[in-house]
């Protein structure tokens, strides 16, 4: 289906709503073999990208960071009128460069902050090109506005934080307009991204939430591109998450990379169960690593929460200007205790709770006032609108309020800090405070409590200069917020409910007064773990990991497939290809004894049919195939034998393997067959009441009962809840029947006990070795089927190849319905495809044609069924 949000990608970027030009070619065409120029600066292909361009020869490593900003400050000279620009050395973009050898190349994709004009863009771009290695993307002002301002930061961002636009006055209503924007934004850097990639050796490393769908649109042109995203925000749960209305298309755009990173494990925990829920997929932990299965191809799950520029940090130490403020700190609050909060003016960053949690301080423990100090400093909202007027209203009449009942003449309890504030300023802060609170609502990541950390260790050089002595005891107390992507791996902290200000304010007490012992292992256990996890360590870990997840990319065969931002990638064996019409019969012709195995559900009825009984067509291609002597036909299926002899009866040479073989019929003239006796049932009585006791705990959860086997399923089920208590399950049937005759195995909604040796595929091994003990020894075996029960059916049927049995190996014809990871070799489309091959085979038949085709001529059946391949 279709897409609501976009058709086609290109349309979406004209759309009348948004009448916005296409990126400009600014750049020079890109050399990806040595003497040839490639087309990536003209026209490119808009096919679904089967194949992708031929890469260079070289070995040479480059990374592509693509991100909203680039890492660049701009500035215009007053005097020359010319654009200057320098790196921001602030920016972790530039920062993470330290994770890798000197020889890496780095290309750099995003906007600037600064308003260049459409006649400077052709300029400014070459300039950034050749000086810098980057490559802006210039947004027209009004998708610029549309793009951040409005999808980004008014509605991705309250959501992923947690803030649903329940009010009017409280987060923007959803825009499809802006979400257009977004689109089309994203569309012109992934334009930017064609002119410079070498798609078979660049790796692109696409950063936060502005960029979500960018991933389909390169995944698109290069179906190979080796591609990995990190989310630098939350990931909301499921339940906040599916509020959205776009929300599979952002999923999708995410599954489009080979690797997805996140700070914590409960950000890609809801990730992962927003996939579950609405997108159907399964994860799996693969080695250590977590992997979902998509289409294909597997897509890894990263846990690793960045960290800071230890090199820059300390520098800053070493100013002498940081020196002089630090005596300057110790000589104002002399005797006091220092709390420090350096956060963002916005709703999210929990300041006023943190003023209400030191006004209950101060009321509760007496003996606090006039010797503590709460130094805020705020610095500028990256955001506007009334939730962040209305948090700074707030934060200031709570700090009146408590500096008013508090304070005294020469003392302040509260000290806010309104303005910028330098560098090294902020560095003296951070050596001098006692104790750091971050009280933050909800926040990604939040470095201030790993910059705290290393300042308080200080340097050789800030020691000198604040008469310290380099083996004095380093300490420092952190008190820390839950809900901040940092606080998983600061294990010596003290975790607060930011909400619960009582306990904030208990959690600050006992920061203070904590003996120095505790305080210095505390600091060193902290200090241990963010000294080598710093930026580089998570840049370098990354790519590391995302150069693992693109190993395989070269050995399977890819197809584009889906329509918009739909659009993801089918991704299989290299020998998996569709099955001919031609090939098949020509081999049919020649045999003189044929294996044909079919399964029913998915395969001659259509899945999703309500009606589950076979229409007039599948009878009749059944009963031709049947009629010639040369063949040896059964239908194989999980269904009760009583549904499938019913259904089938028309076709009285049809042999049928119901429940999974474990009764097997070879015509409707013949007895039902099976191996098991009655009294090999007696571990049901075992088995039921456990599963009983699942579903009676689990709503929409069911028990099938057959005559082989009992079934739990949970597909009605809570996804989240049914998987949990399917493992569980599982774990408690294995350990009841450890020492029964028979398996429990889990599959796709369901735990199955059955018993041992039955399955389809040594139900298809048991009616091959009934025909060579016959004399007839099958020289063709064909089998279809659909599910993850078929797998055992191909496997089976490919291991006959080597059976010491057959005089010689048959041709082996295993094939799968739909285009998906399958242990046969080939494929149909879906269930009228699987009827027309049935069909022309039946009229190839030597003895006879099918009736619906009697009155048609060889040629015609030969036309007809070409449309297959």
């Amino acid at each position: 289906m279709v897409s609501r949000s976009c058709a086609n990608f290109l349309d979406l970027a004209s759309w009348d709503l948004l009448d916005f030009p296409r990126t400009q070619r600014a750049l020079p065409r890109v050399m990806t073999v040595p003497g040839i120029v490639s087309e990536l600066d003209g026209g490119y292909n808009d096919g679904d990208g089967s194949s992708d361009v031929t890469s260079s020869n070289s070995s040479h490593e480059r990374k592509i960071i693509v991100s909203n900003m680039l890492p660049l400050q701009a500035k215009r000279d007053t005097e020359t009128g010319q654009w200057c620009f320098s790196w921001d050395e602030d920016s972790l973009l530039l920062q993470l460069r330290d994770g890798f050898s000197s020889d890496t190349e780095f290309v750099y994709i995003g906007s600037l902050n600064a308003d260049i004009g459409a006649s400077e863009q052709e300029e400014v771009s070459q300039k950034l090109l050749l000086d810098f290695n980057c490559v802006p993307t210039f947004l027209p002002e009004e998708m610029q506005e549309k793009f951040y301002s409005g999808f980004c930061k008014h509605h991705l961002w309250p959501l992923f934080h947690y803030m649903l636009p329940m009010f009017p006055d409280h987060g923007d209503r959803f825009d499809r307009r802006l979400w257009q924007a977004y689109v089309s934004a994203n569309k012109i850097f992934s334009d930017r991204v064609m002119e410079v990639i070498n798609p078979e050796d660049d790796y692109v490393w696409i950063q936060d939430y502005h960029l979500m769908v960018l991933p389909t649109f390169l995944r698109k042109r290069f179906n190979r591109i080796k591609l990995g995203f990190f989310l630098h925000s939350p990931f909301p749960s499921s339940e906040i998450y599916r509020t959205l209305p776009v929300r599979d298309d952002l999923l999708r755009g995410l599954l489009n990379c080979d690797l997805i990173g996140f700070h914590t494990f409960d950000y890609a925990r809801h990730f992962l169960s927003c996939c579950s829920r609405m997108l159907g997929l399964d994860y799996e932990s693969k080695r250590g690593h977590i992997g979902l299965d998509y289409f294909g191809r597997t897509v890894f799950i990263k846990i690793l929460p960045v960290g800071i520029h230890m090199g820059r940090l300390e520098s800053v130490l070493n100013l002498p200007s940081t020196a002089a403020k630090m005596k300057e700190i110790q000589e104002q609050f002399k005797g006091k205790k220092l709390i420090l909060g350096i956060d963002d003016m916005d709703i999210f960053k929990g300041i006023s709770l943190k003023l209400i949690a030191m006004e209950h301080l101060f009321e509760t423990y007496w003996h606090m006032r006039g010797k503590l100090v709460l130094i805020q400093i705020v610095n500028p909202a990256r955001a506007s609108g009334k939730d962040v007027e209305e948090a700074k209203r707030e934060t200031y009449s709570t700090a009146k309020r408590i500096n008013e009942r508090y304070g005294s003449a020469g003392y302040q309890p509260v000290i806010l800090i309104d303005r910028l504030v330098p560098r090294y300023e902020k560095t003296a802060y951070y050596a001098m405070a006692d104790c750091c609170l971050v009280n933050a609502v909800r926040d990604g990541m939040n470095l201030v409590p790993y910059k705290y950390i290393i300042c308080r260790q200080g340097t050789p050089g800030m020691d000198k200069a604040m008469g310290i002595s380099h083996d004095s005891p380093r300490t420092s107390m952190l008190v820390v917020s839950e809900f901040i992507g940092c606080s998983p791996s600061l294990s010596g902290a003290i975790r607060v409910n930011p909400w619960d200000v009582d306990a904030v304010a208990e959690a600050v007490n006992l920061a203070l007064t904590m003996g120095e012992t505790e305080k210095r292992l505390r600091h060193e256990k902290h200090y241990h773990y963010v000294s080598t996890h710093d930026v580089g360590y998570w840049a370098k870990s990354f790519m590391q990991d995302l150069e693992r997840a693109c190993r395989d990319h070269y050995n399977k065969r890819c197809w584009g497939i889906g329509f918009g931002l739909s659009f993801r990638v089918l991704s299989l064996s290299p020998s998996f290809r569709k099955l001919s019409f031609d090939h098949i019969v020509s081999t049919y012709r020649t045999t003189e004894r044929r294996a044909i195995f079919l399964d029913y559900d998915g395969t001659l009825v259509p899945e999703s049919s309500i009606i589950k009984t076979p229409n007039a067509e599948v009878l009749s291609v059944l009963k031709s195939l049947c009629r010639d002597p040369k063949n040896t036909v059964f239908v194989v299926s999980g269904r009760g034998w009583e549904s499938l002899s019913d259904w089938l009866s028309p076709c009285e040479n049809l042999g049928i393997a119901a429940e999974h073989g474990y009764f097997i019929r070879w015509s409707s003239k013949k007895e039902w067959e099976t191996c098991y006796s009655s009294a090999d049932a007696e571990w049901k009585t075992m088995v039921e009441p456990v599963m009983r006791s699942y579903m009676d705990a689990t709503d929409g959860s069911t028990i099938e009962y057959k005559e082989s086997a009992l079934v739990w399923h949970h597909q009605d089920a809570d996804p989240d809840f049914g998987s949990c208590q399917a493992k569980e399950l599982l774990d408690h049937l294995e350990s009841v029947l450890a020492n029964e005759p028979v398996v429990v195995k889990r599959g796709q909604h369901i735990v199955e006990v059955k018993p041992q040796g039955v399955s389809k595929g040594l139900a298809v091994e048991k009616v091959i070795h009934r025909m060579v003990e016959d004399g007839n020894p099958p020289d063709m075996v064909m089998c279809i089927g659909d599910d993850r029960s078929d797998e055992d059916m191909f496997e089976s049927i490919l291991s006959t190849v080597t059976n010491p049995d057959l005089p010689m190996p048959p041709e082996i014809f295993a094939c799968t319905v739909g285009r998906k990871p399958s242990k046969a070799k080939y494929f149909l489309d879906d269930v009228s495809d699987v009827l027309k091959l049935l069909g022309g085979l039946a009229a190839a038949s030597s003895s006879s044609k099918p009736e619906y085709q009697q009155e048609s001529s060889s040629k015609h059946t030969q036309v007809a069924f070409e449309s297959i391949i």
